[in-house]
Formats: C-alpha cells, structure tokens, sequence
C-alpha cells in the first residue's frame, strides 16, 4: 500500500492537533468517522487513501508541541478526556517532522542565504521534500490551517509566473507574496498538491495557477466550510427553489481561541467577510441586506457562536421571519474535513489532475474554480467526480 503525506502549515494549531488526534483515534479504533463524508457509502471503492497510511509533518513556529496542545483541548472538552494518552504516540511522531517555516512577519524566515522571497521558498519546499523522503510517502498533500491573514496586496509580478519567479529573486520584492502564498508555491516548488482551508490568499494568484498547472498538480481552496455558512448553503437555495424572496440576512459570529484573536484585526476579519460573503448573492440573485459580523470573545476559547436573522417574502406580501443559532467547536468541525480533503487531493494527484479541483467546492465557503454553492449539488458533483477518478486517469496532466 502506498503513504500519504499530510503536512499541515500550522501544524501545531487546534485544527491541526485536532486532525492528527482524531486519525490517530480513527487508527486505534477508538473512534468513529463522524464528520467524513469520504466514508460515506458513495464513495467506497474509489480508492482513498487510509487513515492507517497516513503520515503527518508541518511548518509552524509555535514552541508548544502537539501533546501539550491536544492535552488542553481535552480539558477544554474538544476532544475525549483519555484520548491524549492512547495517541500521545502519534501526537509525538507528528511533532517531530514539524520545521519553524516562516515566522509570523510576511518577509521571509531569518537566516535565508539571500534574503529573497525565493530563498525563503527554497527552504520550506526543502522542508517538505526531506519529509517525503524520510518518510517514504507516495504523496504529499500541503494543507494551510494557520490563522487567517489579511488579503495580498495587488503586485504586477501575481500576474504570471515568469514575472513572479524575477521578483521572487529580488531582494527588494521580499514582501511580493503574502505567507500563504509562499507556502503554496514551496509546495509546487516540491512537487505537492496545495489545499488552503483558509480565506488567506494561499495558491489564488494567476502566477501561481500557471506553476501548478506546469508541474501538473492540483490545488483547491478556500475556507473550509464548517459552521454558519454551511447552514447557509442548505437554507439558501431553499428560499431560492420556493421563489420566496429573502430581504435581509444577517450573521453575528462570536469567537474564542486563535481564531478570535486572528480576526479581532480588521484586516484579517476582511478577509474572512468575503469569503463568507460571497454564498448568499450567486444563491439568491442579487445582494441580500445584512452582512456578517465578527466578534472576539476570549472567554469562549474553542467554541464559537453564529447567531442569524433572516427576513424573507411570502405570497401575498406577507413579512417572516427565520432564526438560527450554531453553537459549535472549530477544530472539532474542521478536522474531519482537512482528512478528506487531504485524501481526495491525493487521490486526484495520483489520477493526473493539475489546476485548481472545484469539484472539492463542497467543502469550502469561497471554492476555487466552482460557482456552485447549494451543498446537495455540490455533494453530487463530488461523488460523481471521484468515481470517475478512481476508474481512469485524467489527461490534465502527470503527477508532480
């Protein structure tokens, strides 16, 4: 049987202790996959990879190490009380392959031979690379779960990859890609498919789609869909298929842990506001009033709250009224989701896919190369595309 890889940028992050736990758990039987749709029965037999070849590494520069992070969601009760102790093998194993990668400026590492964006670049991707080896995998799978950053600023170099590569060598263009998109190229750079479980700017620049097209490897994206705008994407296209008319829609989101802490910066919380944004206007037909809010609350460490309001239309003229309230744990939500992701990107890699997989649009808020946004059809356009996957390969390109 072949390993995959899993190298997590955040790897000492909630959602990444959260993910490396939980397959640990999935391995030792001790629980049951409760969150992955990859082990619905619509996708048996196309061959994704098992949570017993699973093999995990990261970039983070965080000191604290992943026992000590699951041990505090535990007590927190993100995760079970005695499940620390039986994966804390695991938890150790993953914490090792886990390298500084950048620091939290947006120049690049210290100690770079050049200072360049390029050699910044270099280092990670040789990161990467030396795990690959080390570790025997067949595939690397890069998955960005770190904290949302604020949006890229626009740089003429974004437009294609030959004027990207010049200013990456420049020491001047130092600051010409955002974190997320230095991680995303050393993944290309590597030969690795790249999946941004965030709204960061990660592989969504036309120079960087070209890289990964020209080395024949997929990458998909962004902001993994895990709370209120999931809710979102059921009830939408309700109001839609009814031919109610919804006249306004708002979202209040409170928010503990990193992630409030993340958003609590106007910029980053931008970021985040679009990407959640951008379901309600394609599903309904036009700009809906309301908008969503963000909010930190430090007292709610893992958790988190959406509270929405809705008024819509009925016959008649006739004003109502929907409400909704989601009380949930982030990491809990996402992790399942950042295995399947990580599966179903190796399983496209491996098929011959490059570009950017909007078919993994039901997984995300804001899907690269997907406008489809109803979670019924987006679930049935991913089962329909891996079971073409696991029966031919795709022309698109040769694995990396």
């Amino acid at each position: 049987m072949t390993r995959t890889g899993i190298w997590l940028v955040g790897g000492r992050g909630s959602v990444a202790a959260s993910t490396v736990a939980g397959a640990a758990g999935l391995r030792a039987g001790v629980l049951a996959p409760v969150g992955l749709a990859g082990e619905l029965a619509p996708f048996h037999g196309v061959g994704l990879p098992s949570f017993d070849d699973l093999v995990f590494g990261g970039h983070d520069p965080a000191a604290e190490g992943l026992v000590k992070r699951v041990e505090r969601l535990a007590a927190d009760g993100v995760v079970p009380p005695g499940l620390p102790a039986l994966v804390r093998d695991d938890l150790l194993a993953a914490d090792a392959e886990i390298r500084p990668g950048l620091t939290a400026s947006v120049r690049p590492a210290p100690g770079t031979p050049t200072g360049t964006a390029d050699a910044a670049v270099d280092e990670l991707a040789a990161d990467i690379a030396d795990f690959r080896r080390r570790t025997d995998v067949d595939t690397v799978v890069v998955v960005n779960v770190s904290a949302t950053e604020a949006p890229a600023r626009p740089h003429p170099a974004h437009a294609s990859w030959e004027s990207l590569r010049a200013a990456l060598r420049r020491p001047g263009d130092a600051d010409v890609l955002p974190p997320s998109a230095l991680y995303a190229c050393a993944a290309f750079r590597a030969g690795c498919p790249f999946v941004d479980f965030t709204p960061s700017t990660g592989a969504r620049l036309p120079a960087l789609d070209q890289l990964a097209r020209e080395r024949g490897l997929p990458y998909a994206g962004s902001d993994g869909k895990t709370g209120e705008t999931l809710v979102k994407s059921v009830l939408a296209p309700m109001f839609a298929r009814r031919a109610l008319t919804v006249r306004s829609w708002s979202g209040t989101n409170l928010l503990g842990g990193g992630d409030g802490a993340a958003l609590a910066d106007p910029r980053r919380a931008a970021a985040k506001i679009r990407s959640k944004d951008r379901l309600l206007p394609e599903q309904l037909g036009g700009p809906v009033e309301g908008g969503v809010h963000i909010h930190e609350v430090p007292d709610l460490g893992e958790w988190k709250t959406a509270w929405d309001h809705i008024t819509f239309e009925g016959f008649l003229g006739a004003r109502m009224t929907l409400q909704f309230v989601w009380q949930g744990c982030d990491s809990a939500l996402a992790a399942p989701l950042v295995l399947d992701l990580a599966r179903f990107t190796a399983l496209a890699h491996r098929a011959g896919v490059s570009g950017p997989v909007g078919e993994l649009g039901f997984y995300f808020k804001d899907p690269v190369d997907c406008a489809e946004h109803a979670l019924d059809r987006q679930f049935d356009t991913l089962v329909a595309w891996a079971r073409d996957l696991s029966g031919a390969r795709h022309p698109g390109g040769a694995p990396g």
